[in-house]
């Protein structure tokens, strides 16, 4: 076994063993299992499409990248926070620009502040992004 293989398996082997492996089962959210790999192939096409065009914003482009990957639901835990890595690093790699705040907080612990995040999630489920493009700079 790799030295690279054996630091993985010390690293998530007894955390997440599913860990980098898409969920192998339906959620009540998300596409459905078989559908991540299409769905995440058409988030990246648009993604790269609002880039070359300039469509919105640069943290909105984050912001609306993050709420798909959510919202595909790759795995079968930790996809808000591999989704706000993502926006991090797309903010930081892409555009040059600070990561994100999101809230000042911990948002895997339950208080007001994630009920906040929380609720900005579902209003970008209605269409509404304002409010999560908000609290990403918060």
């Amino acid at each position: 076994m790799s030295s690279s293989s054996n630091l993985h398996k010390r690293m998530y082997g007894g955390v997440w063993k599913w860990a980098g492996t898409f969920r192998r089962s339906d959620k009540n959210i998300g596409v459905t299992w078989t559908q991540i790999p299409m769905a995440l192939r058409g988030l990246i096409d648009d993604t790269k499409y609002w880039i070359e065009n300039k469509t919105f914003s640069e943290d909105e482009i984050a912001i609306r990248f993050k709420h798909r990957l959510v919202s595909i639901h790759c795995f079968p835990n930790g996809n808000g926070r591999h989704s706000r890595i993502m926006a991090d690093l797309i903010a930081q790699h892409i555009f040059k620009k600070p990561v994100f705040t999101w809230g000042s907080a911990n948002l895997v612990k339950a208080g007001d502040v994630r009920n906040k995040y929380l609720a900005a999630i579902r209003q970008a489920d209605r269409d509404n992004i304002d409010p999560l493009l908000q609290f990403s700079r918060s």
